[in-house]
């Protein structure tokens, strides 16, 4: 039988092998699919089909890193301030269980706000934020997944999703975190990653900003969240509505692996929606458990 969301919190917090999905599933035209279940999902792990063991189309609360660039770039054309007003709407919409944190990001990464539910303070938070200073990108990242990772430490008495939200206009140039590291922490945490780019059209594309895009859709596809490029900040409310809205729609999905191994290999995950056009998106694999010393 399958466990609902509460008897499926309480076996994956009791320390068993249980590989958990946060799974978000859209037809053709990019709506969310409502109403699925259990037998409309296939999970293959390394292309061995699995058996599913926790389902829930009810979300679990959520921490999150609401990450924003205040390079100096930012400041041209009012960028700064409608990412800010677009990142405030987002805080809005958070659910009365979750938690987030404001960072921001040029030559250094600053917490303006620490993990909190108070979307007051969350506002607050966000009008700290001010230009100055290169892009310090991947040292952003990484700051945010190591603070993820001490919630989830002092949290363990409860399920949380957790995921990043970063916005950015620009190229890495000051980091020294590389991205291989962040990519690696980012898989091992089981963080979600959206992005959003902001290219404005007085930027000419450069080899560098071609990188970055390349690092933001490898981050984003490998841990199950989604990259957005945008010319336009007016586009900026849009997309933390979309993120927004995908987030508070996403199914949770749960096996036991059929490989017992304690190896602490890298594991491939493949999921499949067995309805109409709708097409599955959730993080590449993970690492499996080791043998405690």
């Amino acid at each position: 039988m399958l466990s609902g969301s509460v008897a499926g919190t309480q076996v994956f917090r009791g320390g068993t092998d249980v590989v958990l999905l946060s799974v978000t599933v859209s037809d053709s035209a990019g709506h969310h699919v409502p109403g699925l279940t259990a037998q409309d999902f296939h999970i293959f792990e390394d292309n061995v089909l699995q058996e599913i063991s926790h389902f829930s189309d009810q979300p679990e609360p959520i921490s999150l890193s609401l990450l924003i660039d205040t390079s100096n770039s930012m400041e041209s054309q009012n960028k700064l301030a409608l990412a800010q007003q677009a990142a405030n709407g987002f805080v809005a919409r958070l659910g009365p269980k979750d938690v987030a944190q404001i960072v921001d990001f040029d030559s250094q990464t600053k917490i303006l706000m620490p993990f909190t539910g108070d979307k007051d303070a969350l506002t607050r938070g966000l009008k700290l934020a001010k230009p100055g200073g290169s892009t310090s990108l991947y040292n952003a990242i990484y700051t945010a997944l190591s603070d993820l990772k001490r919630l989830r430490r002092a949290s363990t008495a409860e399920l949380r999703r957790q995921a990043i939200i970063l916005l950015s206009d620009g190229e890495d140039t000051s980091s020294l975190v590389p991205y291989d590291d962040v990519l690696e922490l980012a898989k091992r945490n089981e963080v979600i990653v959206y992005a959003i780019g902001l290219v404005t059209k007085d930027q000419p594309a450069t080899r560098g900003w071609n990188e970055a895009e390349f690092v933001l859709k490898t981050l984003t596809r490998d841990t199950g969240g989604r990259a957005f490029f945008v010319a336009d900040p007016a586009q900026l409310p849009a997309i933390y509505i979309q993120i927004s809205e995908e987030l508070a729609s996403q199914y949770s999905v749960g096996y036991m692996s059929k490989n017992v191994k304690k190896d602490g290999t890298w594991r491939r995950i493949t999921l499949q929606v067995l309805k109409g056009d709708a097409m599955g998106r959730t993080r590449s694999g993970y690492f499996a458990p080791t043998e405690p010393k």
